[in-house]
């Protein structure tokens, strides 16, 4: 499957850019992937250029309104999408006032990490790693010990 990662913005911190270097990588063992950095001086801006660079892809957006998953959720989850036929997924992270309510409403999914706040540059490294521990419990592989 292709996963497409949209972010506002470019990790900043040193430890994020390695952090998504490596999980970045790490996925490509199990999946085309395709990053994407949008920018825009509004939210409304932010949300335009998320939606026109997912295209027709199904867009989940990382949004503390979202479902929560455990490892095996989300393993599960992706599964099931590759299997109904869903060639792409275009996993969305916004800015710092998040998605508008025309993003929210219009997208496939809202994925939550849970009720804490993270900055932007740690949630892209989370995001990258839960897809690649997901992709490793669909594989049977061990990195997952849960």
């Amino acid at each position: 499957m292709r996963l497409h990662l949209i972010t506002v913005g470019e990790p900043k911190l040193k430890y994020a850019r390695l952090g998504w270097e490596e999980y970045e990588k790490r996925l490509h063992r199990y999946h085309r992937v395709q990053v994407t950095r949008v920018s825009g001086k509004t939210q409304q801006a932010e949300s335009a250029a998320v939606l026109k660079a997912a295209g027709r892809a199904p867009l989940v957006l990382l949004d503390p309104r979202g479902r929560e998953f455990s490892s095996e959720g989300l393993s599960e989850w992706l599964d099931a999408q590759a299997l109904g036929g869903t060639g792409e997924l275009a996993f969305a992270i916004g800015g710092p006032e998040g998605h508008t309510d025309e993003l929210r409403a219009g997208a496939a999914r809202l994925w939550s990490f849970g009720q804490l706040t993270l900055p932007h540059d740690l949630a892209m490294v989370v995001l990258l790693e839960a897809l690649y521990r997901a992709s490793t419990i669909s594989a049977g592989e061990p990195y997952h010990r849960g």
